[in-house]
């Protein structure tokens, strides 16, 4: 039996092999302080039951997220406590993905420009010499900046990009042009760093106006907000583990709150049946818990410094609640309605 982390977004440490019991942790490596994103896969255990455990609060309210293609993933649907969990292999079973969280294939983003005709080009040179991807469509006047991943383990974001997008070519906005940057840490994504934390700091900490940028991503999206008259700017995040305001989806407001509150509404509005749910009774005022408005973060500069008209990051929970357990589906549903109030906004819908 092996376990395996050499695949994206792997990050496992194997502490001990006792028998049938397997005690693991995170791998932090350049972040400080502690984070809890996971990712790894067996093999070699075909007939056997595997009890896995963490040293601490690891494991999400349903599970591991399981995959055996790296595509499709569901939630185990029960645990064995919050740091433990045990999965029974299948007489023929091969190799088998465990993880803190539905992850987010990059060839997702290959398809999703096949499908709507979309051209892939290149952001700039990642950190590690990667070409991190840049989507661009439209040529309209109203220009759009949508990212995800400045933090590399935060995939709910990245379902959620994915469906803004899918919205936005399909609902007929007029005069629109888009920038996306689907994987800012293209490099942590691929890597299966936590992202978070990240010594000296991470890249959504990057966004300090008055110096250049350490990491070669921020500085070619500040790039992007210098050469172009950024209307929305938008940063799709996924918040810290769980329990109470990281249950939700929810707004976080750093300023132009009365305008914020309006695209609020029209997004609780046009919400599908399918979506994950969305209540602006959970958006994140400035100031309030850990929402600090002077941190110097891709919202504050595209609203401060870029004078977008309006700009937040929108946190997306990893598990979500009973009644609303977070699914890719419900996600780029999510993503949709999300593109749709930016059209309801944009046609002064109230």
């Amino acid at each position: 039996m092996k376990i395996i982390s050499d695949f994206f977004g792997g990050n496992i440490r194997t502490l001990s092999i006792e028998n049938d019991t397997v005690h693991l942790d995170v791998d932090m490596r350049d972040s400080s302080g502690d984070w809890f994103y996971w990712a790894f896969a067996v093999e070699g255990a075909a007939g056997r039951t595997l009890h896995f455990v963490f040293p601490k609060n690891r494991v999400g309210y349903y599970g591991p997220a399981v995959s055996h293609d790296l595509s499709s993933w569901e939630w185990l649907g029960c645990t064995d406590g919050e740091d433990e969990f045990s999965y029974t292999f299948g007489k023929d079973e091969g190799r088998v993905y465990f993880a803190h969280h539905i992850l987010y294939p990059e060839h997702r983003i290959d398809a999703l420009c096949e499908e709507y005709g979309l051209q892939r080009g290149v952001l700039c040179k990642g950190r590690c010499g990667s070409d991190v991807p840049l989507l661009r469509f439209g040529d309209g006047k109203n220009v759009i900046l949508l990212t995800a991943r400045h933090h590399a383990c935060e995939s709910t974001g990245s379902y959620v990009l994915e469906g803004v997008i899918r919205g936005l070519c399909e609902n007929g906005i007029k005069d629109i042009s888009v920038f996306a940057v689907p994987f800012v840490d293209y490099d942590g994504y691929k890597n299966g760093d936590q992202g978070k934390n990240r010594r000296p700091y991470d890249h959504n900490r990057d966004y300090d106006s008055e110096i250049p940028s350490i990491y070669p991503e921020t500085e070619a999206i500040k790039r992007i907000a210098k050469e172009n008259d950024i209307r929305f700017a938008f940063d799709f995040h996924s918040p810290w583990h769980k329990g109470g305001g990281n249950d939700v989806v929810m707004i976080i407001q750093k300023a132009s709150v009365d305008r914020l509150k309006r695209f609020g509404r029209l997004l609780e509005e046009s919400l599908t049946e399918d979506a994950l749910r969305y209540e602006t009774k959970n958006d994140l005022a400035p100031g309030v818990d850990w929402n600090n408005p002077d941190s110097p973060t891709f919202a504050k500069y595209m609203m401060a410094t870029a004078q977008a008209e309006m700009a937040f990051t929108l946190e997306t929970a990893y598990f979500g609640e009973p009644n609303n357990v977070v699914s890719a589906k419900k996600c780029i549903e999510l993503g949709k309605s999300f593109a749709d109030a930016i059209k309801k906004y944009m046609e002064g819908d109230v």
